[in-house]
């Protein structure tokens, strides 16, 4: 007994021994390793406080909104609808910026102290969809009343191109807090930062298979990775993101942690833009405010952090609905929501903003805007300043602007396809295009597409310098009236009327020596002497330049600088169109015709106000009278004549029918330019390397303007298309072709419509014609050019140089 006892001590004695080396030992680790974390934690909380100290985690951004949108009476608009806009721009959830109250077919609107417009309220009341009235706070009756600015976009925070939209937690809706917590982090509102037992089944998953390729991080994880270090998967930077999380959980509470997390997440890429936060991925994929998403939108968010590209629902709807659905199943485990609620929203399918880039966020328009604020504030980084920048644009119209873009150009590349049918189809250059609409009246960019593909390519077309073509010849018939005005004898054959005479027929308008011989887009065709009517309405070169070289190239160019067109210089080619100018600048020019001689510079800014809605700077549009208004309207006159009967005819025939005045232009580009009595729009198609497209402004531009239009005639704001109206000192009258003299009942039916000054129209009938008039109505529709003219005037023909005619004088 006495030896079992001795040994059973010494066995005691070993196991004490060795249990007080073990305590040691694990003293000493945990001594080091509260050492290491201590110095981790200290490290790492240097650089949290750090990264706080250089100011807010996301920087503010400038927001820029749209142009306000007038409710007159008469407009096709509804009480629901107007209030849903006026959700969308924040009024209700946010007092400062306004509130409204609906009331059946009535909405009252009062704009707070924070709105762009004054805080005056109003009653609009509508029937049937229609607005009625428009009643102000005090009772008297209003012709119309302005909408708060729709936010279009914020710009770009740094030169990846990243956009968010900043929310704050309440403004998350808790069904999207749900999701995003039952799919990525369910114990999220427990832990502590680190869920331990997540993180010990990732290790070991990963140590099965060999790879690290197991999410185990929480949201606070996540957070602190993309917020401070890189996306490498290394030991080291697991510890760090560990010492991070520590730090966050720490200093923030789970509100605003997540609400960090919401606003940082990347969601994916649209266009060249990338998408971070539920803020900017709700108007992304959606076109809506964040709290406007149902249970299946917030799914479908909450289903792309996982994997943003390849769950993409634009790319990958299949696949995004079935993450959606996962998504959905784990909010019914964790409780969020009913079996009943994931069925049904399961069901719905998946409803996507339009993918056009150009329609939802004009980013070219953007773009200039960006641009304008740098030079005019004097400020290169406008983006990090907390601004609100208001603008031209009318989301709407700029809408109807892209989709006409995207189905006009499907055309012109089948048009071009059509013409390497017979070639080689492998290398085929597709054309771009531009389109600018403006308000004729304040010169005010309403619509602006820069190119076919933002994503593709930024360079903004509307701002490229080319040949304008035909487009430019308007300049050289007001050129003419403008000695009308004065009772100038045009060359001994009197005051320059629609129907003054003019020489078509092959020229020689060479200078200094050289010789100039241009030709009418149909070779060899030429029609001798025709009416200023007719020259223009079918586009005929050799005349244009005549008449130039009659009122002086000096004074054409002269007029052309006056309205925009800079580069214009005083030679015979420059009649036709052959130097430089941007489509934007030519929808500036045109606007002097709209406006009754008034030239409107395009603008794009109104105003820029600080966070608080105070006024940083004000805008004003430059104004300037360029023509007699008696001038621009008989010019205007001419041109109504390209799209009722000449060139442009085809627009017809495509089925806008309303009062419009325009002209087609060819010259390597395909031009039109064209407005209503209150929209003007430019379309410019051409190659990017400046090659030939070898398609006349009427085939590739004038069908996108047409499109264009009718679209925007379909807008309550648009729909208004009236008549032309003439200036005092201007008749208006039908004019007989055969004769040149007043149409009547007894004259055949082949008429149009013609301005004249005052004392300057015909004063016989056609039927009451005398010998000098039987003399004027052979010579305007002479035997011997009666066929060539039948040829030359069909429709869509836009004349142009005869290409192996002499080159221009410079």
């Amino acid at each position: 007994m006495p030896v079992k006892v001795k040994f059973g001590s010494k066995q005691h004695s070993l196991l004490w021994r060795l249990g007080r080396v073990f305590l040691l030992c694990a003293l000493v680790v945990a001594i080091i390793g509260g050492f290491v974390f201590a110095v981790y934690y200290h490290e790492y909380s240097g650089m949290v406080d750090e990264r706080l100290a250089q100011g807010p985690l996301f920087e503010s951004v400038a927001q820029v909104y749209a142009a306000p949108q007038e409710v007159r009476t008469g407009q096709a608009l509804s009480a629901s609808t107007i209030a849903a806009q006026l959700r969308k721009a924040g009024y209700n959830t946010n007092p400062q910026l306004g509130s409204f109250q609906l009331r059946g077919d009535a909405i009252l609107i009062k704009p707070g102290p924070q709105s762009y417009l004054a805080t005056d309220g109003a009653t609009i009341t509508t029937t049937g969809g229609v607005v009625q009235s428009v009643t102000a706070e005090n009772g008297a009756a209003l012709a119309g009343y302005k909408l708060e600015p729709q936010l279009i976009t914020a710009l770009s925070e740094d030169k990846n191109r990243t956009k968010r939209r900043l929310v704050t937690y309440n403004q998350i809706p808790q069904q999207m807090v749900q999701a995003v917590t039952s799919i990525e982090d369910r114990s999220f509102f427990e832990h502590g930062g680190i869920n331990y037992g997540r993180t010990l089944k990732c290790v070991v998953h990963d140590l099965m298979v060999g790879r690290k390729d197991c999410g185990g991080s929480t949201l606070t994880q996540q957070l602190a990775k993309n917020f401070f270090l890189t996306p490498d998967k290394k030991i080291t930077r697991k510890i760090a993101e560990m010492m991070i999380t520590f730090q966050l959980e720490s200093r923030f509470n789970k509100q605003q942690i997540f609400e960090m997390y919401a606003n940082e997440i990347s969601l994916g890429q649209r266009g060249s833009f990338g998408i971070n936060g539920f803020g900017e991925a709700a108007q992304a994929y959606y076109g809506k405010d964040l709290r406007q998403l149902d249970l299946a939108e917030c799914a479908m968010l909450a289903g792309i952090v996982n994997r943003p590209s390849k769950l993409n629902p634009y790319r990958h709807p299949e696949a995004a609905m079935e993450r959606r659905n996962l998504v959905l199943d784990s909010m019914v485990e964790t409780g969020a929501i009913t079996s009943t609620e994931a069925a049904r929203a399961k069901a719905e399918p998946i409803r996507l903003a339009p993918p056009n880039i150009d329609a939802s966020e004009a980013p070219y328009f953007v773009d200039l805007v960006h641009d304008q604020i740098a030079q005019r504030l004097g400020d290169t980084d406008t983006s990090h300043a907390a601004l609100r920048i208001y603008t031209s644009l009318d989301p709407q119209l700029q809408v109807a602007a892209a989709e006409a873009v995207e189905a006009g150009m499907k055309h012109v590349d089948d048009l071009v396809r059509a013409k390497h049918r017979k070639g080689d189809t492998s290398n085929i250059t597709y054309p771009q295009v531009a389109l600018i609409a403006l308000n004729p009246h304040t010169g005010q960019v309403l619509a602006l597409v820069g190119g076919r593909d933002y994503a593709t390519s930024q360079l903004n077309h509307a701002m490229a310098q080319r040949p304008t073509g035909s487009t430019f010849k308007p300049f050289v018939y007001a050129t003419a009236y403008n000695t009308s005005i004065n009772g100038t004898d045009l060359d001994g054959s009197g005051v320059f009327t629609a129907l003054t005479r003019i020489n078509d027929d092959p020229q020689d308008f060479g200078t200094g020596g050289r010789s100039y011989t241009p030709g009418n887009f149909e070779h060899g065709e030429y029609p001798g002497m025709v009416t200023a009517a007719d020259a223009l309405a079918h586009s005929l070169n050799i005349a244009t330049i005549a008449l130039a070289q009659k009122v002086g190239y000096d004074n054409v160019a002269s007029l052309a600088h006056e309205a925009g067109i800079v580069n214009a210089q005083p030679t015979p080619s420059m009649a036709i169109g052959t130097y430089n100018a941007t489509p934007l600048d030519m929808a500036g020019a045109y606007t002097v015709f709209a406006n009754y001689g008034v030239h409107l510079k395009p603008w794009f800014l109104s105003s820029v106000r600080n966070a608080n809605g105070d006024i940083v700077s004000d805008f004003t549009p430059e104004a300037r009278q360029v023509l007699d208004p008696r001038v621009a309207y008989l010019t205007q006159t001419l041109m109504q004549g390209v799209i009722d009967r000449g060139t442009a005819a085809g627009v017809r025939g495509m089925g806008f029918t309303a009062p419009a005045a325009g002209k087609t232009g060819t010259d390597h580009d395909a031009w039109f330019a064209g407005y209503s009595s209150n929209l003007i729009c430019i379309i410019w198609v051409g190659n990017d390397d400046y090659t030939d497209i070898k398609l006349q402004g009427a085939q590739a531009a004038a069908p996108i303007w047409a499109d264009f239009m009718k679209r925007a005639q379909k807008l309550p704001q648009y729909s208004d298309m009236k008549a032309f109206t003439a200036p005092d000192g201007v008749e208006t009258i039908r004019v007989d072709r055969a004769t040149g003299l007043i149409a009547d009942s007894s004259c055949p039916s082949d008429s149009f419509t013609a301005a004249f000054l005052n004392g300057t129209a015909p004063q016989s009938t056609c039927s009451h014609m005398g010998t000098d008039t039987q003399t004027l109505g052979s010579q305007l529709s002479g035997e011997d050019h009666r066929n060539v003219f039948q040829k030359m005037f069909g429709l869509g023909k836009d004349k142009q140089p005869d290409q192996n005619a002499s080159p221009p004088p410079h």
